[in-house]
């Protein structure tokens, strides 16, 4: 077993769908914001080890579905190319880093950690009893910006919840897309999403508005805050890359199975970053002599 692999099991890189988030929910808080460099070294370790517990956890309980499944049958832990003591020391030791960094920001951070590491990891299980896993995984991800707004300034600004739910329907709606590779699969399990209980088309609407209230939602929580032309850009941005995602993935309606993967990974990766490049410029642009 190598370290790579264990990067590859928890898929390390897609921490670019939440680390740019993060950086633009500190836009929205900086006139209030404590932006010292050990704060912000600890709020970006609790971002990636919250990432990594809730990834080493769906490995873990998803085991024996993936042994059976035809799309996931490679994965490291069911190859061995990571043993189970690996993964269940990589979610243990995320789990105490991400409850250790938020300590250290704040003993309301730190108290507020266990519940959200609950959320996080109960996740993986919420496909066994509801076809509304998808959304259980967009309340655990709109706790991202929230948590990053208390833990910079000590409260939760309205902008924050605003930007947390925009985020978290942004990940809902592309975890149904996600999902339809596995709708046969999962009906033939007796496991519950979205796809398995509506279909291709139900599924495709329920992204489609998801998607449409992410999009909202991102935009108005700069609004809320005040935020200037750069949010809104990054907004418009947002808005037109999941616009392509949905027409890359489904071409009039009609859904390509094989473009899904590139679907989640590239259009989702080059929107959170580009959004949060918009959210600095528009930092930028505040503080620019006239």
């Amino acid at each position: 077993m190598s370290l790579a692999a264990l990067s590859r099991m928890v898929k390390f890189e897609h921490s670019l769908f939440a680390l740019p988030f993060a950086a633009s929910a500190a836009v929205l808080v900086l006139p209030e914001a404590a932006l010292d460099a050990r704060r912000l070294l600890l709020v970006a370790v609790a971002v990636v080890a919250a990432r990594t517990a809730a990834m080493a956890m769906n490995r873990i309980a998803d085991r024996a579905f993936d042994a059976r499944n035809p799309r996931t049958r490679r994965r490291e832990l069911v190859t061995g190319e990571v043993s189970p003591g690996a993964a269940w020391a990589l979610l243990l030791g995320s789990s105490a880093a991400l409850v250790a960094a938020a300590a250290l920001i704040s003993p309301l951070c730190g108290a507020l950690s266990l519940p959200v590491l609950a959320i996080l990891l109960g996740y993986s299980y919420a496909k066994r009893f509801t076809w509304a896993v998808h959304l259980w995984l967009g309340v655990a991800q709109a706790l991202g910006p929230i948590g990053v707004a208390l833990a910079l300034t000590g409260r939760v600004p309205a902008a924050a919840v605003v930007l947390g739910l925009g985020v978290g329907a942004w990940v809902a709606g592309f975890d149904v897309l996600y999902s339809l590779q596995d709708m046969d699969f999962d009906r033939g399990e007796r496991l519950r999403s979205i796809p398995a209980r509506f279909g291709v088309q139900g599924a495709l609407l329920w992204a489609r508005l998801l998607h449409l209230a992410a999009a909202l939602g991102i935009a108005g929580a700069g609004l809320v805050a005040g935020r200037g032309p750069g949010w809104l850009v990054g907004s418009v941005l947002m808005m037109a890359v999941l616009g392509a995602e949905h027409a890359y993935a489904a071409p009039g309606g009609k859904l390509r199975p094989e473009r899904i993967g590139a679907a989640f990974f590239t259009f989702n990766a080059f929107a959170s970053v580009a959004f949060a490049a918009c959210a600095l410029a528009d930092v930028a642009l505040r503080v620019a002599p006239r």
